[in-house]
């Protein structure tokens, strides 16, 4: 394991491993509300081994409650806080499915959980990532669904989202598209429509589109959850939370979210990243989950291109850790495995070389303007493109790209010089000491600029 055997060269300014700390989103949350509570019950990882020592809940909801619902739920994991939007108050919870079986077990506590969420004659939305024969047949083997005699409040939507061999194998078919260079145009359209890698992209943001609405438009809360609630239910909710919240968008709140989202969550990075990205074995728990994820960012991130603090190198490099890295962030499958392996003493972690003023530049989108709207993506096909940056990095001339890349921000740059001169000349100008012939050149000169830079 080389991240036991790293040695950083860089001058550490910051420890990662405490840069993101549920306890400090908590202390966000307070400041606008405080129907909320940290909860320690599982310090020891016994109430749900997969779960984080410290998890968010609402205040009316008691650690022996949380107990009684942690052996309703899959894993024990119960319904814990994901997101809360400021704008309404309404909040996105996750967990894993309940454990209601063929004879519809109940749990009251449970039900007191999730209703806490409400407002008074507020209905609620379950997003179930499962499709409705699965999550039936689901009973047999004890899990299930909310039944609506018990949850009368809340409507349950199934918004199927692939998972395991099925996503690996189309993983690898558009590899092996890629990598073969002997296609011709129709062969190469036949064999990435064959992937079905743009549909599960396609399935995996409307989904996080519909979980978003339900909350920002309909003004409902939102419980998200599958089987385990360890892959799908987290691209959900992280991807409603870029389209939500400008926070996520930039890069310290992005990472936050990462951390938040997949590695506190307990994503199991080891058995879905088991192997490189590239290999033609199928390992039976490896899928690229987390790729999907950043890809979708990166979709988003295409159609709102100004709205976004880091630029596409972020999301590629993100990628790259979570597969091979030389430091510790993204191995382990959960907070409990990292503890045991005392991951924060023995190694380094990624947000400790990235968040570093020299590595953030090469991370910082040039067009950034911050954007406090709630930003709504397109899930049109055509509105859809493959991410060249990862499954055609080979194929590309890289050189001249870099090159228009460098001059596209050396015109931004100047664009904005010219822009803020453009704004003291106006000043003065306002006070009767500038020329107007000199104040429209700046303004003729910046508009030439921008329209270079748009076409």
């Amino acid at each position: 394991m080389y991240p036991f055997f790293y040695r950083p060269m860089f001058e550490v300014l910051e420890d990662g491993w405490s840069s993101f700390l549920l306890e400090q989103e908590f202390e966000h949350l307070s400041s606008v509300t405080n129907e909320w509570r940290l909860s320690c019950v599982n310090k020891d990882f016994s109430v749900c081994p997969s779960y984080p020592p410290v998890v968010i809940v609402p205040k009316s909801i008691d650690d022996e409650a949380l107990r009684k619902v942690a052996l309703f739920r899959y894993g024990g994991r119960f319904p814990v806080l994901s997101y809360y939007h400021k704008k309404n108050g309404m909040a996105m919870l996750r967990s894993s499915q309940p454990l209601t079986g063929t004879n519809g077990r109940r749990c009251k506590e449970d039900e007191k959980l999730i209703n806490a969420t409400l407002r008074s004659g507020r209905r609620g939305f379950v997003i179930d990532t499962r499709p409705l024969n699965v999550a039936q047949q689901a009973r047999a083997k004890g899990g299930g669904f909310e039944q609506e005699v018990h949850y009368p409040q809340w409507r349950r939507i199934h918004k199927y989202i692939e998972r395991f061999h099925i996503l690996q194998e189309s993983f690898i078919k558009l590899v092996e598209a890629c990598n073969d260079q002997s296609h011709n145009m129709d062969r190469w359209l036949s064999k990435l429509e064959a992937s079905n890698w743009l549909t599960h992209i396609k399935e995996l943001l409307t989904a996080a589109c519909l979980a978003a609405q339900c909350i920002d438009r309909e003004g409902a809360s939102v419980l998200v959850h599958g089987s385990e609630g360890t892959d799908s239910t987290l691209q959900v909710t992280s991807l409603a939370q870029i389209i939500l919240d400008p926070r996520c968008r930039t890069i310290r709140g992005f990472e936050a979210l990462v951390v938040r989202e997949w590695l506190q969550a307990g994503h199991p990075f080891q058995q879905r990243c088991a192997q490189s990205a590239y290999s033609n074995s199928k390992q039976k728990w490896e899928a690229p989950v987390f790729l999907l994820f950043l890809e979708c960012v990166w979709q988003i991130h295409r159609q709102f291109p100004c709205s976004f603090e880091f630029n596409e190198h972020f999301l590629i490099l993100l990628f790259e850790h979570a597969y091979a890295s030389q430091f510790g962030t993204f191995l382990g499958n959960n907070e409990s495995e990292r503890a045991k392996l005392k991951l924060p003493q023995k190694t380094m972690s990624l947000w400790s070389w990235v968040n570093r003023p020299e590595e953030l530049s090469r991370f910082q989108n040039p067009i950034y303007e911050a954007n406090s709207l709630v930003i709504w993506p397109s899930v049109a096909p055509q509105s859809l493109q493959l991410w060249e940056g990862i499954f055609l990095r080979w194929n590309r001339p890289s050189r001249f790209l870099e090159e228009a890349e460098e001059e596209r921000i050396n015109i931004i740059k100047y664009n904005k010089e010219l822009q803020a001169k453009k704004t003291r000349l106006g000043t003065v100008s306002s006070l009767g000491s500038c020329s107007v012939s000199e104040l429209g050149t700046v303004s003729a000169e910046a508009g030439t600029l921008y329209l270079q830079l748009c076409g």
